[in-house]
């Protein structure tokens, strides 16, 4: 659920009155993770690296209570649940959206996480959860980058995580370098530093 709230009245009345009319109120913050552990996981019980990690993704997320307030047409809105969005490649061969709502049990976000993205997959049809605060990501796999900057449209103020193909490190690390672009309305920098470190810790954590 979403609501309506007061700016004044939360943590981000200073920033929604400087940024919220700003003209180009999107950061970008760029990182490399070692995910050495979700290769690992990955491929020893047959997880989907992608959805390891939107699960990474969105526990960092969880905890940080920022993420659950979002500028939505010069408005501040309060969510209660998260989600994480990732692009499929559906039938006629285009891309489409699915928004996959965040649950800390890993099972279950998995079981979510495939059925959805076969669902979009088959029909075409984009699985949007405009009542959670959705948080976007683009995998391009199929590239070797360095990092990427998100277009600001002034529709969606949505945080957003891009990222490329892994890295081979000596002897056995795997390296990811990703993109973080957030709405300055939403949060700080260090909050935004805050969420690349604990996206570290929750990768570091998977079971």
């Amino acid at each position: 659920m979403k609501t309506e709230v007061n700016p004044s009245e939360t943590s981000r009345a200073y920033a929604f009155n400087m940024w919220m009319k700003a003209p180009m109120p999107m950061v970008t913050l760029l990182k490399s993770l070692d995910v050495s552990r979700l290769v690992k996981i990955s491929r020893k019980q047959g997880l989907k690296f992608n959805m390891l990690m939107c699960w990474s993704i969105g526990k960092a997320a969880s905890g940080i209570k920022e993420f659950y307030l979002l500028p939505v047409d010069g408005k501040l809105m309060q969510y209660d649940t998260l989600a994480v969005n990732t692009i499929v490649i559906n039938s006629q061969g285009e891309v489409s959206s699915c928004d996959i709502p965040f649950s800390h049990d890993l099972q279950e976000f998995n079981l979510n996480y495939e059925h959805l993205t076969r669902q979009v997959a088959a029909n075409g049809v984009n699985h949007d959860l405009p009542d959670s605060m959705v948080i976007g990501t683009s995998a391009l796999v199929q590239c070797d980058i360095d990092g990427a900057i998100g277009m600001y449209n002034g529709i969606f103020n949505n945080p957003f995580l891009i990222w490329g193909r892994f890295k081979n490190r000596w002897p056995k690390k795997k390296t990811l370098k990703i993109s973080f672009q957030f709405h300055h309305t939403q949060m700080d920098g260090a909050h935004a530093a805050h969420f690349l470190n604990e996206l570290q810790r929750a990768i570091n954590s998977v079971r």
